[in-house]
């Protein structure tokens, strides 16, 4: 029987192409979206009765892939109390809210599969990216612990790590509302380094490609990494002092 996925943030970028990519295999794929058109789902993960009307109708889920979020840039003091709740209620707390709203159907089963769209953002900081970081590093620790939890359940989860993906996320990058001068050189700069490494990124589908493969896997692993930066940054910042890792951040962001 063909099993039912759920994929959040459909509506372009990597969420587009995973439901893409899961719907050519055969799989029965509900694609939402905060704004959908065509066949998407309404979905918003910022609420709880949003996610309850998604969920009662769409039915059963066998697997969750939670992708939806947006990229914030402003440094941490000129990014206000607002936006950075904003930030992680998005990125954070709408997978949280997910994950439990699947869950009892997923207990009372005894089966099932959470995949969580990460980013190398996860594993080393992005300059004038601080609250995106936090929502990615928080995100790494909620699912590790998830999985010690869910595994005796028979659910599984995967977090996939992506590193630089070339999608339209770099044009719909919010910025702090209130920039405070003295950081506008340093913020414009690194804000263009990123825009040129996502540019130079990897193509989304290596992405879907890789949750394919979690999707498909009796035995998914916890992590995936995607992507030639994301494979070995994370091994240098493990054995580089810190100094020296330093300058490879402050140079590929330009600060």
């Amino acid at each position: 029987m063909s099993q039912t996925v759920l994929v959040t943030g459909a509506s372009s970028g990597i969420g587009q192409v995973i439901a893409q990519l899961l719907t050519e295999r055969g799989f029965t794929v509900y694609g939402t979206s905060r704004k959908p058109t065509g066949t998407l789902v309404p979905l918003d993960v910022r609420s709880d009765d949003s996610v309850r009307a998604c969920l009662d109708r769409v039915g059963k889920i066998d697997v969750l892939v939670n992708n939806a979020g947006y990229t914030l840039m402003g440094s941490a003091e000129e990014t206000s109390i607002e936006e950075a709740k904003g930030q992680l209620e998005t990125n954070f707390f709408g997978v949280v809210r997910m994950v439990n709203a699947v869950l009892p159907a997923m207990r009372k089963a005894g089966a099932g599969k959470i995949i969580n769209v990460g980013s190398l953002a996860g594993i080393t900081a992005i300059p004038f990216g601080a609250f995106y970081t936090a929502s990615k590093f928080a995100l790494e620790g909620y699912s590790e612990a998830l999985w010690h939890e869910l595994r005796p359940l028979g659910i599984n989860v995967t977090l996939i790590e992506p590193g630089f993906v070339h999608t339209p996320i770099g044009e719909k990058t919010q910025i702090a509302a209130k920039p405070l001068s003295a950081y506008d050189g340093v913020r414009q700069r690194a804000t263009a380094a990123l825009g040129r490494h996502v540019e130079h990124g990897i193509v989304p589908e290596k992405v879907a490609a890789t949750v394919l493969r979690a999707v498909q896997s009796r035995s998914p692993s916890l992590r995936y990494r995607v992507g030639t930066d994301a494979a070995w940054l994370p091994r240098l910042k493990s054995v580089l002092p810190w100094p020296l890792f330093a300058v490879g951040v402050r140079r590929t962001f330009a600060v």
